[in-house]
């Protein structure tokens, strides 16, 4: 079954425009090096929760918002290939392309697929 990577984060609300020019330019890359299939979401109904939630996982601030985002490999061993290749692809350097967000407030992980209908 598929791998996934998944992120959340927490964007500046004038940072959005930005924030998608970033995420094409990584899911190109991703793409390139073995992902399936790229998703970027800008939260809409991210409510804030009494013990945990989305905005204080990410310490989401006033004028931010939590973004969710998903990588899909075919597997995991694609995926670790794919990211040894994108960490070494030149279009993935934070130089060229700084995050439009703080990224010790992201939030990501890889998952095996136990479930999917």
């Amino acid at each position: 079954m598929a791998y996934v990577d998944g992120f959340a984060a927490s964007v500046p609300d004038d940072n959005k425009a930005a924030f998608i020019a970033h995420a094409k330019s990584a899911a190109g890359v991703f793409l390139d090096h073995g992902a399936l299939s790229v998703r970027d979401c800008w939260g809409d109904d991210v409510p804030e929760g009494e013990v945990t939630s989305f905005p204080m996982a990410v310490k989401c601030a006033e004028g931010e918002t939590v973004v969710l985002s998903w990588v899909i490999w075919p597997d995991k061993a694609t995926r670790d290939a794919g990211w040894a290749a994108a960490m070494a692809d030149p279009r993935f350097d934070p130089a060229d392309t700084p995050m439009p967000f703080d990224g010790k407030r992201m939030i990501i992980g890889g998952f095996e697929t136990v479930f999917e209908a």
